[in-house]
């Protein structure tokens, strides 16, 4: 397995911001010749949460070898948290994306399924990316097909700016522009062409209300949107994997049993939206 870091602004040409971070870290395996001189595999970019203050390294490597060891490329951003503001953030996410599609060859990673997953303020950002991905905020990146993920993978996201939500995380991103909030929340932002959605969530989360999931869920049900919804009952925010992979040995949070077997369903899920390691004589 092949580890780098990439710089999104370097790789795409573009200047920094003053006081931006945008590293894209890179978890790729090379495939010995013999199996398939062709081989390409699905690729995720993975999106930390911590309220748009900073990126959780809880939320990236565990959860990066995790879908290694599936057989996906898997990619990780640090993006830009505050004091930086919108779009900063966005813009880092679909630099990586444009990064990932036009080094796919080299990253054996297959440009037609490219899945974004996001925790928490991460989330909203990995839905931002999802529905966002022709704004003209993006317009200098690239076109829609090069920024549009294929699927979206939202874990305990921070999705509604209104009501019961985090507003933390709205506070860092917008500036206390209330306006904006609005704009950005999740669940006005739904459109029928974006991409298919598999959410979750724990009923226990008192930092990040599940009612946010559910506004989403149900806002991607009214506009006809392909979706799967998981709610488990027990366990706090910020889970990540929720095992000795992302915490102490023993201090692994209380969870519902089934918890710990999320990225199992996504790459169920993925997999039912056409994922898979192909080789070149699949695509001939």
């Amino acid at each position: 397995m092949r580890m780098q870091t990439v710089d999104v602004y370097a790789a795409a040409g573009l200047a920094r911001p003053a006081g931006a971070d945008g590293t894209l870290t890179c978890w790729c395996t090379d495939t010995p010749p013999k199996v398939s001189a062709g081989r390409r595999r699905p690729a995720l970019l993975i999106l930390p949460g911590g309220a748009y203050a900073y990126c959780s390294p809880r939320e990236a490597e565990p959860v990066a070898l995790r879908f290694a060891a599936a057989g996906y490329a898997v990619f990780a951003l640090a993006y830009s948290c505050a004091p930086l503001r919108w779009p900063i953030a966005l813009r880092e996410a679909a630099l990586a994306m444009r990064y990932i599609r036009q080094n796919a060859d080299a990253l054996e990673a297959d440009p037609r399924m490219v899945a974004a997953l996001g925790f928490s303020a991460g989330g909203h950002l990995c839905g931002t990316l999802g529905t966002l991905y022709d704004a003209p905020e993006l317009a200098d990146i690239g076109p829609a097909a090069l920024l549009r993920p294929d699927a979206l993978v939202l874990c305990y996201p921070v999705a509604v700016s209104h009501g019961r939500t985090h507003a933390e995380s709205f506070a860092n991103l917008c500036g206390g522009d209330a306006a904006l909030a609005a704009r950005l929340s999740l669940d006005a932002l739904v459109r029928p062409d974006m991409p298919p959605v598999f959410l979750w969530h724990t009923r226990g989360d008192e930092a990040v209300p599940c009612r946010n999931t559910l506004a989403l869920a149900q806002a991607l049900e009214q506009n006809g949107v392909d979706f799967a919804l998981h709610i488990y009952r027990r366990g706090p925010h910020g889970l990540s994997t929720a095992d000795a992979m992302a915490y102490p040995a023993r201090g692994v949070p209380a969870v519902s049993a089934d918890v710990p077997a999320w990225p199992e369903a996504v790459q169920a899920f993925l997999s039912e939206c056409g994922f898979a390691i192909t080789d070149k004589e699949d695509t001939v």
